[in-house]
């Protein structure tokens, strides 16, 4: 239940901004609130009708899409559904630098320019306009009320793109003190700051916390090797996102919590694609999202099977994301799930594709494999593996009280046995493994294309 200022700034206040920024986010987020409760297949037939609507704005406004649809022959008047896609190329990075002006819409109005943090290595500049920011903002406003918190409700957003953080002017500052969120930066994770964040946790007595899975983890474990209580807060979830979140990181966030991991899907190129419900399955945003998983070769795959994700947003007419590869490896499900909703699931999220290895005989295994090696020896603090080459992978490794000289010969040979007897394994201890630029953290990453 709802407090009396929370209802005030879910009902009034957000309202009143949205109005002011010209955004119709309560409309949309009251409809997705009704949508998800149809039947999948009739969910299913509107997201076919606005992918034929939105393939024809874009034919008659966007130059790129233009001169592709003539090019190719392809006409949006045919497109019955998301199978059509498949008519058309993909859309990757390249495309993207390579066409930055052809892919505006020649009537978009009020666009911003972002960037992808570059974790993949290849950081990307591309433009968002109205309606993606009003469609993002609805479905994750959905996703958190599935879980009892509402805009209002007091939030800590512990979180590290310099995009947000870079916009912390006086009038946000405002604007968030009245909406009782707080961004606490994750950028920088010592022992000092990470206290500090404890403290201000303790203080606020947030209804949910928001960020990084690793960046909160990392809090957890350290609350709990101080002695710190994180369970009598009353947080209802701990909502995560933009990284792959490990089974160890939901264990120790949940139990020091006391709350639910909710796990959300997205990025700030291809949008909000997926998030957990109570019942535990990552429903895609099916309104605005149409999803396909595709094999090394570009062939759509059907769902139960592993392969890369790709995205088309039908609210990006201002700046179209069409076909476009994630480079993150997932599998799509058709089964239902008990919470009732019928958007579609996202059964598996496997991580992005330079999360996965590959052995000196050719083999590509998911980066865990080589995770579990250094998880099992219990005086490793904290690590990092970086395969730079089919020949040679470095460990870097932070060393805890427990570890021993003999560890490091552990390391070695536990990853040889995975990856080839032949492959140097160099493991450099250290003191401290920063986060990537954009204060994510990962665990294994791989500089060797598949």
């Amino acid at each position: 239940m709802s407090d009396l200022y929370t209802r005030f700034v879910a009902n009034v206040l957000f309202p009143v901004q949205e109005r002011l920024k010209h955004h119709d986010t309560v409309a949309i987020r009251q409809e997705m609130e009704d949508v998800q409760w149809w039947p999948r297949e009739r969910i299913l037939e509107k997201q076919a009708q606005r992918l034929k609507a939105f393939l024809a704005d874009i034919g008659a406004h966007t130059p790129y899409y233009r001169e592709l649809f003539a090019r190719t022959g392809f006409d949006p008047k045919t497109v019955t559904g998301p199978a059509d896609l498949q008519k058309l190329p993909f859309l990757t990075k390249a495309v993207i630098k390579q066409n930055s002006d052809g892919l505006r819409a020649d009537d978009a109005k009020g666009l911003a320019r972002f960037n992808t943090g570059g974790s993949s290595g290849e950081p990307l500049i591309f433009f968002i306009g109205t309606e993606r920011v009003t469609h993002d903002v609805a479905a994750k406003w959905r996703a958190t009320r599935w879980w009892d918190v509402d805009i209002g409700d007091p939030e800590i957003v512990i979180w590290g793109s310099p995009i947000e953080l870079g916009t912390q002017d006086r009038v946000r500052l405002i604007r968030d003190k009245l909406m009782r969120t707080e961004l606490l930066p994750a950028f920088e994770m010592s022992d000092a700051k990470v206290e500090g964040f404890i403290a201000r946790i303790r203080e606020m007595r947030p209804k949910m916390l928001f960020g990084y899975p690793s960046a909160i983890s990392h809090i957890a474990a350290h609350a709990e090797k101080k002695g710190i209580r994180l369970d009598d807060l009353g947080i209802k979830v701990v909502f995560v996102t933009s990284e792959r979140l490990y089974d160890h990181q939901r264990e120790v966030i949940s139990r020091l919590f006391k709350a639910p991991v909710a796990n959300g899907y997205g990025g700030r190129d291809a949008g909000f694609i997926a998030h957990a419900c109570p019942s535990g399955s990552m429903h895609i945003t099916a309104e605005d999202i149409v999803v396909e998983i595709i094999d090394s070769d570009g062939n759509v795959l059907p769902p139960g099977q592993s392969g890369e994700i790709v995205v088309t947003h039908l609210a990006t007419r201002d700046y179209p994301f069409v076909r476009y590869r994630t480079g993150d490896v997932g599998v799509l499900s058709d089964h239902a799930c008990p919470c009732g909703r019928g958007l579609p699931i996202l059964s598996e999220i496997q991580g992005r594709s330079t999360d996965f290895v590959i052995a000196a005989d050719g083999t590509v295994m998911h980066g865990l494999s080589l995770i579990y090696v250094l998880r099992d020896i219990p005086g490793v603090a904290s690590f990092k593996i970086v395969q730079e080459t089919k020949a040679l992978t470095t460990v870097f490794v932070i060393p805890g009280a427990a570890f021993e000289p003999g560890d490091v010969g552990r390391i070695e040979s536990g990853l040889k046995r995975r990856l080839g007897e032949s492959v140097a394994i160099d493991v450099k201890l250290v003191d401290e493994i920063p986060a990537e630029k954009s204060g994510k953290f990962r665990y294994v990453i791989s500089r060797v294309a598949a």
